[in-house]
Order: C-alpha cells, then sequence, then structure tokens
C-alpha cells in the first residue's frame, strides 16, 4: 500500500487559483475524502494526483515516488493510480469482462483477475453482459472494478454516486466502503455531499475557494468544527457569537447563557464564536431559555424548530462586565417528532451539551449563517453573527 502526499500545490485555471498552496498526507491504506461545495478545487487536487493537471507549484508524491513536481513528471498511465469518474466512462462496445479486462491489457492471468474483481464487486456471472444491460448500482460497481482490476496503487473517486437514486447511493456507500477496505488499497474520495464522506471516509479534508478549511475524522468535524465554514458546511449548526469568561473552567457567555468550552478547543480571549449544534438543545418545561416558534419542519423521525429567542442581561453572570447582545436572534432545535410544539408556542429549553466547540473570532459584518444546500441540508437560515 502506498501513501499519497501534496506539499504546497498550486494550480491555477486562468486567474483563479483552483488549488492555493495545498499540504495533505493520506496514509496507506487509508480512505480520505475531498469535501466541499462545487468550485473548491477537490476535483482538480484529484486531478493532479491522477497526472490529468500539471501543478504550477510544489510537490505530489504516490508512496515514496515524486510523481509531480521538485523536477519530476510522471505521466498518468506510469503512476499505478486508477481512477472511478463521475460519468463511469466505461466502453458500451465492450461486455462487462471486457472493460474490467481493458486495463490489464491482456498480461497473464487476465482471465482470473477478471473473475475476482466481478465476485468481489457482486457482479459474478455478468461478465458476457454489455453495459446498457446493467442498473446505474451495477454500471457504478462495474466501474470499480475496472479500476481495482490493475491493483493500483492508489484510487481516485470522483464523485461516483452523483447518478444514483438516493436508495441506491445508500447502500452503495456501505459496499463501495467494504470493497475498498477489503482490497485494502489507498482511495481520494472527491464529493459536494457530507453524508458520503461521512459513511465512506476515515478522514476527511473539508476544502474551500482551493485551500484546506480542516481535516478529521467525520466525529472530530462535526463536534468540534475549527472554523465558521466547517460549522455550517458540516451539517446545521447554529453559529453564536460570545465573550470568553474565565473561572475555574472556561466559558463563553452568549445570547443563551453561560456555556462551558470543549477541553480540547484552542485558548483564545476576547470576543469569539461558538458552535451549538441543533440536537444538542432540549425542550423541557423547567429550562433556563425560552422563546417563540417562529417555523416547524418535520422530518420523519425529527422535527426542526426555528425558535426566536430574546437576548439575556448577562451582567450578574460576568460579574459587573457587560456584554452588548441583540435583543432576538432566530435559532435552530431538533427534537424528537412526538407531539412537536406549533408556530406561535412559546417554549422552554435548555442546551443539553455538557461542553460547546469555540471555532473562530465573531466577524463583524453580519453575514447569516445558513447550512449549504450542496450538503442535502435545511437552507433556512440558522444563525445571525452579529
Amino acid at each position: 500500500m502506498a501513501g499519497v502526499e501534496l506539499r504546497d500545490v498550486r494550480k491555477a485555471i486562468g486567474s483563479l487559483a483552483a488549488v492555493d498552496g495545498i499540504r495533505l498526507s493520506v496514509r496507506p491504506g487509508e480512505i480520505l475524502g475531498l469535501l466541499g461545495p462545487s468550485g473548491c478545487g477537490k476535483t482538480t487536487a484529484l486531478r493532479l494526483v491522477a497526472g490529468f493537471e500539471v501543478p504550477d507549484a510544489g510537490h505530489i508524491a504516490v508512496g515514496e515516488r515524486v510523481v509531480a513536481g521538485s523536477g519530476s513528471w510522471v505521466p498518468p498511465e506510469r503512476r499505478h493510480v486508477g481512477m472511478v469518474f463521475q460519468d463511469y466512462a466505461l466502453f458500451p462496445h465492450l461486455t462487462v469482462a471486457g472493460n474490467v479486462a481493458f486495463g490489464l491489457r491482456g498480461g497473464r492471468g487476465t482471465r482470473r483477475r477478471v473473475e475476482e474483481v466481478l465476485e468481489l464487486v457482486g457482479l459474478a456471472g455478468y461478465g458476457e453482459r454489455y453495459p446498457h444491460q446493467l442498473s446505474g448500482g451495477q454500471q457504478q460497481r462495474l466501474a470499480l472494478a475496472r479500476a481495482l482490476a490493475p491493483r493500483p496503487a492508489v484510487l481516485l473517486l470522483d464523485e461516483p454516486f452523483s447518478n444514483l437514486d438516493t436508495a441506491l447511493r445508500v447502500q452503495m456507500r456501505l459496499e463501495v466502503r467494504s470493497i475498498l477496505k477489503q482490497e485494502g488499497v489507498t482511495a481520494i474520495f472527491v464529493t459536494h455531499d457530507q453524508r458520503d464522506a461521512f459513511a465512506i471516509c476515515d478522514r476527511i479534508a473539508v476544502m474551500r475557494a482551493g485551500r484546506i478549511e480542516q481535516v478529521g475524522t467525520p466525529q472530530e468535524l462535526y463536534a468540534l468544527p475549527a472554523t465558521e465554514f466547517v460549522a455550517r458546511f458540516i451539517g446545521a449548526s447554529n453559529v453564536l457569537p460570545g465573550e470568553l469568561v474565565e473561572g475555574e473552567a472556561m466559558c463563553v457567555a452568549t445570547a443563551l447563557g453561560l456555556l462551558p468550552c470543549h477541553p480540547a478547543c484552542p485558548k483564545a480571549s476576547g470576543q469569539v464564536a461558538v458552535c451549538v449544534r441543533p440536537e444538542w438543545f432540549q425542550l423541557d418545561p423547567a429550562g433556563p431559555l425560552s422563546g417563540v416558534v417562529r417555523r416547524v419542519l418535520y422530518e420523519g423521525d425529527a422535527v426542526e424548530l426555528v425558535v426566536a429567542v430574546a437576548g439575556r442581561d448577562l451582567d450578574s453572570q460576568l460579574a459587573g462586565q457587560h456584554l452588548q447582545l441583540e435583543p432576538e436572534r432566530e435559532i435552530v432545535i431538533r427534537v424528537p417528532a412526538a407531539q412537536p410544539p406549533l408556530p406561535g408556542e412559546v417554549v422552554r429549553f435548555r442546551v443539553a451539551a455538557p461542553y460547546v466547540p469555540v471555532i473562530a473570532a465573531a466577524p463583524s459584518n453580519g453575514t447569516p449563517f445558513a447550512t449549504s444546500s450542496e450538503t442535502g441540508s435545511r437552507t433556512a437560515a440558522h444563525a445571525v453573527l452579529a
């Protein structure tokens, strides 16, 4: 197994820096996701690793071998890298077996390897069929089989589920991860859908405007977003301004009261922002917070409430310091679907999470923070920063 390393890699397309000095290491045998909105540079980064694009600066290594930069250039066909394209790029005039055998170039043991990978992807017995005789999910498996057949050191997957319906997509997430782990191949998986990335990848690099915002496991990205962009792109989030308050434990004074900081959060001072996920709230008739339900969104197993919360007087909690708060702001709360409150009702609630992550200094431009429609999440505004 081989890892992949990108160091200070840059690639401009016209006047646009599609990849802007990224540094990234993929461990041998790891499935690493490149996640971000359209135009963030993730597919360009993948093409640079594949050799379809030449970097303007920096270097790329596959295993111990530098394949681009530092005076070296290795063409795509000699990088020992496999590729699964968004549209699968299957050969319509070749059978299933012929498509898989294409990359093997008729070498010794071709027939045995073809049978082996077709068995691996669940297409045993389909060798004499043609691509048009397969379902969408079977075509996706065929594209994966063809890429895996030459035993590549690294496998690159560019939005492989974009043509699948929702139910099939869920099924293929589990199957693709199982196949990649069984084969033991190092993989880079590009997607704009966080659910795909969370289900398949060991670690994820979140990209924005050609740069990497944060790299971590799915759990780390969700529970401890490092930047405002990651907080709002990875799932739904309430991003609130606050002020750090030192005591026995570091806390943040916010419109929701004093919230304890996560122990892993970086030390900071003064004005900051915090991320509070909608499911970190709990409806409680005796809760310390209250607000008016503005909107209700039914999601089947849960209900998302948009609640208008009045600002609070925190002078006493801050030992004489005064924190200027807006009189009202909307937050999003996710609760079980049983007997949800109706619009116009007043609800009481509490923050049930033991800690909240401090993500950044609070901006002052009044930009509304909403989850991206590209992640498949709600597009209603989830919080507004002061």
